[in-house]
């Protein structure tokens, strides 16, 4: 490396020191002293104004400023094996510029390899007209001192290191960087009449989403890689809210005096980090509402018919940490719809946290239709071992309807009776006899009982295996005459579906074009399809997909009225195919409606009962188009949350266009990466790819992302997650919010997402003594 030392003096001073350099060092090396006693070459040359000395040293430097009465260290080295930013050989560059002059008396130089290079200033009495101390060596290794002294003006000392390669490649690499900054600035004016269209609280947005996507358009490979080289950030680098000051961070980096460039860069990171917390909040905080104290993540909750069968059921995933509640329209109805936003209103109130209602309007998404309802009997069955004989018997709850039994129990059935007198008249130790549905006696005995609220439950064992359905009677004998009689209630119909397996063959119909049930028939299985466009676009050969992805088939044949699937994928036992599943055809270019009349109909009530709106499959700008007009007509304008899920390829592929679109609109904006069908419809492998763009994406564009389907899927199901999953749901930290459907133990679930969300990383600090 070489040591690049510049001061200025007055033109008296450079000529008097040209003689006394020329003089006293020429041909002669400066015996360096230190623990490695190394002899370093030195040659001194003079410009005008300027002193320069180049001498090679370690590759890492430090600098502390300049005063008239203390050390100046100008580089403290290390271990010339360590890596530095610069390969190759090095240039420390230091300079003086002069703000006043005033006399500084040298009394002596000190080069110290390989720790410190440094310049000591006069302090003792008697020595301030005193001068520099050298060891000369000639190149008869004869040694002499000589002694000078002149004056410094008042200096700030500044230094970088420059790779002598990379000095030439330097001009290069700003060029690049003023025509990238060119190529910017063109883009915006491009787009000039899209920007003007953005609502004015969009515009900052759009303009930088502008940006991202004209720097990603070019190959900028090596330029980052040499910038990266120098420690500096990729130009890509969504960390930094705007796309163009980062990239003019850059440029001035290395354009000025590296001091200044680094006490600009430390201060502006500051602002930006400041800037860009209060900037994605906001955004954050207009659509999902305003997080509780602690939280930096929202949690949003599908809830279904569930959710209006229970007391508790709202108030307690609440308590476990939900912030938003999700209500898909494609299932239930306004009644249903209503009952559900009434509770979490309530709930709200009650706990005082804020929660805001999401409604995801259905979308032109393919489904099977609606099977016929099964028969309307619960299946009640003892655990047995492997001989068969009963293990544990199974536990019944019984209660009036709408009495959901205590959260920390878990029964194996749970029976309704309408009689209030049957129950008031119950005892623990009672025997229920009853006849099943296929004519058997059978007998329930009473455990427990818990008081729910106004009512009371009762808990039962069954050790026999019973069929019990809607009218089954009850009765119970009890001492001294007493008995008892009651009937079954509201059983819930069995879910009908197909099971298919590998090699079958399945007839899809248009709805409305057969009234036989649909049931399993030698040779073919029979569903319908509510939507036209399945047997107006499809062709033999495409590949089709049912339930997320479960069930995979190839068309065979296909007609106005019928479409016939050969299964080439599916579980080793078979898989369930029921009602109201996704049918994905990712080689078909079917071209759908952005909203159907259904999702206009249930916007009327979306706008007027939740907080914000779920678009589903948005494919591209025309969509947003109709929305917009839609939300124009209802004048919401401002009021209704607007989320846009991308779920197809298309709308990834168009995502950028599609959010400029959107913010015409003064509506609060944002994404939701619906997994389930995007990986259907782009392909599994490359999923982590897609939802990492979208977030990319959206994060330039600072609109706030949800990241759904299948988190924690495992354990809102069975109780217990995956290892997977857990590290899946830690990445939602870096969305505005996570999504978890429903299941048996969603609020589990909600109480671990909210810990592994909400859960600060500490490092234990090690002992140092055990580091050598």
């Amino acid at each position: 490396m070489v040591f690049f030392c510049c001061c200025s003096i007055s033109n008296a001073l450079f000529n008097m020191l040209v003689v006394l350099v020329l003089r006293f060092f020429s041909g002669v090396s400066l015996l360096v002293k230190g623990s490695s006693q190394v002899l370093i070459p030195l040659t001194l040359a003079l410009w005008q104004g300027h002193m320069t000395s180049y001498m090679s040293s370690a590759p890492s430097v430090t600098n502390l400023w300049t005063t008239p009465n203390n050390v100046i260290q100008l580089a403290d080295m290390v271990s010339t094996e360590s890596y530095h930013l610069l390969s190759g050989k090095k240039t420390l560059i230091f300079s003086l510029r002069p703000t006043k002059s005033f006399p500084l008396s040298l009394t002596q130089m000190k080069i110290r390899v390989p720790r410190t290079l440094a310049f000591a200033s006069a302090k003792g009495k008697g020595k301030a007209e005193g001068g520099v101390e050298a060891a000369i060596v000639g190149d008869n290794n004869t040694s002499t001192e000589r002694n000078w002294s002149f004056d410094f003006p008042e200096s700030k000392a500044e230094f970088c290191l420059v790779d002598s390669e990379a000095c030439q490649n330097l001009s290069s690499v700003l060029e690049k960087l003023n025509a990238l900054r060119s190529h910017l600035l063109a883009a915006e004016k491009w787009n000039a009449s899209r920007l003007q269209s953005c609502d004015r609280k969009y515009l900052e947005c759009a303009t930088n989403l502008i940006h991202y996507m004209a720097l990603r358009s070019l190959d900028t490979e090596q330029l980052k890689s040499y910038l990266a080289s120098l420690g500096l950030s990729s130009l890509d680098n969504n960390n930094n809210l705007s796309v163009l000051s980062n990239l003019d961070a850059t440029i001035n980096l290395l354009m000025k005096s590296p001091m200044e460039s680094w006490k600009q860069q430390k201060g502006n990171k500051i602002i930006e980090k400041n800037d860009k917390g209060r900037v994605l909040s906001s955004y954050k905080e207009s659509l999902l509402g305003k997080l509780r104290e602690g939280k930096r993540t929202h949690i949003m909750v599908t809830v279904g018919k569930e959710a209006t069968e229970s007391e508790t059921f709202i108030t307690d995933i609440l308590k476990a940490g939900a912030s938003v509640i999700r209500i898909n329209c494609a299932h239930g109805d306004p009644t249903i719809w209503g009952e559900i936003i009434k509770r979490v209103r309530r709930a709200s109130q009650m706990l005082e946290m804020p929660c805001r209602v999401l409604m995801d309007l259905a979308g032109p998404k393919l489904r099977t239709g609606t099977l016929k309802p099964g028969p309307c009997v619960m299946k009640v069955s003892p655990k047995k071992d492997a001989y068969g004989n009963v293990a544990s018997p199974a536990i019944v709850w019984l209660s009036v309807t709408g009495t959901e039994p205590p959260p920390h129990l878990s029964p194996d059935a749970t029976m309704f009776v309408q009689d209030h007198e049957f129950l008031a008249g119950l005892q623990i130790g009672d025997s229920v006899r009853l006849y099943d549905a296929r004519g058997k006696k059978k007998k329930l005995r009473i455990s427990k009982e818990f008081d729910v609220f106004s009512s009371t439950g009762f808990v039962a064992e069954c050790f026999d295996t019973a069929y019990v359905e809607s009218g089954t009677e009850l009765c119970v004998k009890g001492n001294r005459g007493r008995r008892l009689f009651g009937e079954v209630v509201d059983v819930p119909p069995k879910e009908s579906f197909v099971r298919l397996r590998v090699g079958d063959l399945l007839v899809i119909t248009r709805e409305g074009s057969f009234d036989e049930p649909s049931v399993t028939v030698p040779g073919a299985h029979r569903l319908t399809c509510p939507s036209g466009y399945l047997f107006d676009s499809v062709k033999p050969g495409e590949t089709i997909g049912f339930d997320d992805g479960k069930i995979w088939g190839t068309i065979k044949g296909a007609s106005p009225a019928e479409v016939i699937v050969s299964i080439t994928h599916a579980g080793p036992k078979g898989t369930k195919l029921g009602s109201e599943k996704s049918i994905n055809i990712p080689q078909s270019d079917i071209r759908f409606k952005g909203l159907t009349s259904k999702d206009i109909k249930d916007l009327e009530y979306v706008a007027s009962h939740a907080d914000m709106v779920g678009i589903s499959f948005i494919r591209d700008v025309q969509d947003i188009t109709v929305l917009r007009q839609e939300l124009k007509k209802r004048k919401l304008n401002d009021q209704l949350g607007v989320v846009l899920k991308i779920e197809t390829e298309s709308g990834f592929e168009n995502l950028p266009l599609i959010l400029l679109e959107a913010m015409k609109c003064l509506n609060p904006l944002g994404v939701m990466i619906a997994r389930g069908d995007l990986a259907v419809e782009c392909g599994w492998e490359r999923l982590a790819n897609i939802q990492e763009e979208i977030m990319a994406i959206c994060k330039i564009a600072r609109v706030p992302v949800i990241l759904a389907t299948q988190v924690l899927e495992s354990l809102v199901k069975s109780g217990v997650p995956s290892r997977a999953e857990i590290t899946d749901a830690a990445s939602g930290r870096r969305a505005s919010c996570v999504m978890l459907n429903k299941g048996k133990h969603i609020t589990e679930a909600v109480s671990m997402l909210d810990t592994i969300l909400h859960t600060k990383l500490t490092y234990k600090k090690l002992d140092s003594g055990n580091l050598h």
